[in-house]
């Protein structure tokens, strides 16, 4: 029976016996429930080895609807499991924390969209699928960091286009197009870390290595970058690179999958930005995603909550610009 304070919290902490392997208890109730575990690259490694599928945002929702488990368990953040929500109407979406929030997507509220639209008539609206299922139904086309220049890419040259909300990643796309789409101020509170003067400080250490960031980082950083790409591109690059060490301007959760794909290789995380008064951030990992714990995942099987809804109107809405992402990529 679920008590008032784990509603309040918006997850379980149910403690278990030390007897019990959380682990072995998952993947049982996994098959007894039929259950799927998503878990996105930004996770613990732990949660990781312990899921069904391991991927960027997208790719797992796309998993989710083709599965016919009963049940999702989305180990991410909390745009992510409503993406699989709308992807997934008839199925049970369950998230380990409802705290699991998302920087990004918190900087681009459905309310002041509308409103920013409503001063820019005739605009088309693309934006990052790291939104709010609002936010996405207020979109024409939604992008992902892999196919954003693709999708771009199809729209008349004298389109007007308002991208967001990722500033950085719309203003890479803005270069490698040649656009002038007006862009929404939001940014990854991990990604903004990342600083050219801390990846030249590992260059020196090591000069053969290369450096692969994600477009939500900061020009400065994607102009010393050997390779700009999704999580998937930088992962994929690893894999088939002849390149032993790499320098990785993303989010630290990402080296676990390319460790365990090139165990032979090397894989450094550019520490964060020294911030004012010389304090530095706490680290170059997304707090968010971290919720995300083992002892959360057996809680919220074994109780089948917290649950993540999305309204059926907005859901109608939202889901058009990711059909139309996928019929344009």
């Amino acid at each position: 029976m679920l008590k008032p304070e784990w509603k309040e919290k918006g997850y379980i902490d149910e403690p278990v016996s030390k007897d019990v392997d959380l682990k072995t208890e998952i993947r049982r109730m996994c098959e007894e429930k039929k259950a799927v575990i998503l878990a996105h690259y930004y996770t613990h490694g732990e949660i990781q080895d312990v899921a069904d599928f391991i991927g960027d945002s997208l790719a797992l929702a796309r998993k989710a609807a083709e599965t016919d488990a009963r049940i999702i368990v989305m180990c991410g953040v909390h745009f992510m499991a409503e993406t699989c929500k709308i992807l997934s109407p008839e199925k049970l979406v369950l998230a380990p924390d409802l705290n699991a929030g998302c920087s990004l997507a918190d900087s681009c509220r459905a309310e002041d969209l509308k409103r920013y639209k409503e001063e820019h008539p005739g605009y088309k609206v693309v934006s990052y699928v790291n939104t709010t299922a609002a936010v996405k139904a207020l979109t024409d086309v939604v992008v992902t960091s892999g196919n954003a220049k693709k999708i771009v890419d199809t729209f008349p040259k004298d389109e007007k286009i308002i991208f967001g909300p990722d500033h950085n990643l719309g203003s890479y796309i803005n270069e490698v197009t040649g656009r002038d789409m007006l862009l929404w101020n939001g940014g990854c509170h991990v990604h903004e870390r990342f600083s050219v003067a801390e990846i030249l400080k590992l260059k020196t250490l090591h000069p053969g290595a290369k450096v692969l960031a994600h477009p939500e980082c900061k020009g400065p950083v994607l102009a010393v970058a050997d390779v700009v790409g999704s999580t998937a591109v930088l992962l994929k690059y690893a894999v088939e690179s002849s390149d032993s060490e790499f320098i990785v301007a993303t989010e630290a959760g990402i080296l676990h999958e390319m460790t365990r794909r090139c165990p032979d290789k090397t894989f450094l995380p550019v520490p964060p930005e020294i911030g004012e008064g010389g304090v530095g951030c706490s680290c170059n990992e997304c707090d968010y995603m971290k919720m995300n714990t083992l002892l959360k995942i057996y809680n919220t099987l074994k109780y089948e909550w917290p649950s993540v809804d999305v309204d059926p109107d907005v859901a109608r809405e939202a889901v058009k610009p990711i059909e139309r992402m996928l019929e344009l990529s």
